[in-house]
């Protein structure tokens, strides 16, 4: 079992990110489940806006594509950024937007069969609202969605604690982590056994 993690943080490497951090943390859950786990750092990479699935011009989003097509599990993990997912996750979809346009023999979208999970973080409320603006993202562009799909910590609203400030992770969050986690990866397991059928 493959797992890619694309994380949306707007802070370039080596930055410190709280994204990066709960990103690792569900990765690590994965790796329990004997999963093979890949962390991306998007900003880290020149990712073109556009649909198509390539820019030209030095555009990096094929390599992280073939990534993707690699995987059977796509996490992102976003922060909240005036209530909204990142702009550099909103470009993500938008280039994965692409794939409705790519179908194999069966009239299928090479992503079904692919399961996606979401991770968010923020300092004000959010969370649900980010959340279900990438879940329907997603799942237009092909992916299944496992219940508890999400994973996220979000601070007391007007103070300026990150996430990967806290001395631990509070319980809620781990054990929501956890939950991802393994149904994501039971959603994968089950689909590899009985694809979807062709259009």
């Amino acid at each position: 079992m493959r797992v890619l993690s694309l994380v949306c943080t707007l802070s370039p490497s080596p930055k410190p990110s709280s994204s990066q951090l709960l990103a690792e943390q569900v990765g690590a859950e994965f790796e329990k489940l004997g999963a093979e786990v890949e962390t991306v750092r998007v900003v880290d990479h020149d990712v073109r806006p556009g649909v198509g699935l390539d820019m030209g011009d030095g555009d990096a989003w094929p390599a992280l594509r073939e990534k993707v097509m690699a995987a059977d599990i796509l996490l992102l993990a976003t922060p909240i950024w005036l209530g909204h997912p990142s702009s550099v996750c909103q470009r993500v979809l938008e280039r994965l937007d692409a794939e409705l346009s790519e179908t194999d023999a069966a009239g299928r979208l090479l992503t079904y069969g692919k399961v996606a999970a979401v991770a968010v973080v923020g300092n004000e409320d959010g969370a649900h609202k980010v959340s279900a603006d990438l879940f329907q993202g997603l799942n237009d562009v092909g992916f299944s969605l496992a219940p508890g799909a999400v994973t996220y910590w979000v601070g007391e609203a007007q103070q300026g604690t990150d996430y990967q400030d806290l001395g631990e992770t509070p319980e809620s969050v781990a054990s929501t982590t956890h939950t991802l986690a393994v149904n994501a990866h039971h959603l994968a397991e089950q689909l590899r056994r009985a694809p979807y059928p062709g259009s």
